[in-house]
């Protein structure tokens, strides 16, 4: 029978076996046409090569980490040898197989040094990255220089610029908060850009659904403004067209939720039970619209702003903060009351803004029931302003389509926050 530091011998060696072999099926499969011989590492290989680290973690436990270091000098000379002579029997001049079977040696090791669950989980990345190869060259074809360009520059003022703004208050009442404010707006950058990076991967023509749902998180409001624009010259699209202004309107409510709970956890609760109504509201009229326009056929492409673009940042950085300092003076000067006054003024232009103000006043001494009300009287508003959008861009056919969901979708919202939190 095993003892019990065998069977931990045992256990590490089988792990770094198997991300060997996990890793070299990956390579095996995608180098399955090269002749027996001619590849630098194929299943077999990959499969020594985590073991090998195995064994080797173990015994630099007892001989000192020198041993591992100068293996790994020994395994990637072998290995770059290997990759020259290949050189003579094929056209491709990749590494990656040579980086993944080095890294197959490394994950084995860190298997041994006493992290097999954080190697094995590295091993699947690994794997997963290493199939995605057609899939990540083709969004690398459908990213244009301007939007690298705007993420790279948004990267690095965040990752430099963030880290050393003060973090505390200035200004009248300390309303302004330089990190806060940009760190709130990497935030809704950054769930902005999912919803962009889907309607640019998958292509804004996949469907009603998928354009809603993915322009949703990046703007409802433009999407509703592009959509309406498409009916007013035919109305007989207009059901489908009602389709997918709703289910972005709809995505609203739980982007809504999601970053008031990020900058204050204690919303959650209080914010659910709204957002569950008015979200439920919007999405059933969307669900009743859909099915009645099965298998239409429309244009959807919907032209969105790249949110990573610093000018777009910087502007709702700058609106951030005018809120947050107006709701400060509306919050000492009439109480919870201007607190609402201000939700519903700025909920006519955007809900974001208001919704990361009253998270943030809500960690203060605002209380979390007029916090959660006034994200609610902002959606309402700008679901009434959407409607209106839709009636007067895309003609009466749009409006009445989007503009009964979306005012019972209001009115729900508003008898939630009544009976549910006050």
């Amino acid at each position: 029978m095993l003892t019990t530091a065998q069977q931990k011998v045992f256990l590490v060696l089988a792990i770094s076996l198997a991300i060997g072999l996990l890793i070299g099926v990956e390579r095996g499969w995608k180098e399955r046409e090269v002749a027996e011989g001619k590849r630098i590492a194929g299943v077999r290989t990959f499969g020594l090569l985590g073991l090998l680290g195995g064994a080797l973690g173990l015994l630099s436990e007892q001989l000192g980490p020198l041993l591992l270091g100068l293996a790994f000098i020994a395994v990637a000379g072998v290995l770059v040898v290997s990759y020259l002579a290949n050189l003579r029997h094929t056209e491709d001049i990749g590494i990656t197989t040579l980086v993944a079977a080095l890294l197959t040696f490394v994950l084995g090791s860190v298997a041994a040094l006493g992290e097999p669950a954080v190697a094995a989980a590295f091993a699947v990345l690994t794997t997963l990255l290493l199939s995605f190869k057609p899939v990540l060259h083709r969004w690398l074809r459908a990213l244009q220089a301007e939007e690298l360009h705007a993420g790279l520059e948004l990267l690095l003022i965040s990752v430099v610029l963030l880290p050393v703004l003060p973090n505390r208050g200035f200004g009248p009442w300390q309303a302004l908060n330089p990190y806060q404010i940009w760190w709130m707006v990497v935030l809704i950058a950054g769930i902005s850009f999912l919803g962009y990076f889907i309607i640019k991967i998958a292509g804004p023509r996949k469907g009603t659904v998928l354009t809603g749902l993915s322009a949703g998180l990046v703007s409802s409001t433009a999407l509703t403004l592009h959509f309406a624009r498409l009916a007013r010259p035919r109305p007989q699209s207009a059901p489908l067209l009602a389709t997918g202004i709703l289910i972005a309107c709809g995505t609203m409510f739980p982007r809504m939720l999601l970053v008031a709970t990020i900058v204050e956890p204690a919303l959650f609760q209080p914010l659910l039970g709204p957002a569950l109504v008015m979200a439920g509201l919007i999405y059933g009229s969307a669900l009743l619209y859909w099915r009645r326009t099965a298998g239409s056929r429309e244009p959807t492409s919907v032209p969105v702003e790249n949110p990573l673009e610093l000018r777009a940042a910087v502007g709702f950085g700058m609106l951030l903060a005018l809120v947050m300092l107006a709701g400060e003076g509306l919050k000492l000067w009439l109480g919870d009351a201007g607190v609402l006054m201000l939700s519903a003024a700025s909920g006519v232009a955007d809900v974001d803004a208001i919704t990361l103000s009253l998270a943030r006043m809500a960690r203060g001494d605002l209380s979390l029931q007029t916090a959660a009300t006034g994200v609610v009287i902002a959606a309402a508003v700008n679901g009434l302003v959407k409607a209106g959008i839709a009636a007067v861009i895309g003609g009466r056919g749009l409006g009445w389509r989007v503009g009964v969901p979306l005012g019972l979708t209001s009115a729900g919202g508003l008898l939630a926050v009544r009976y549910l939190l006050w």
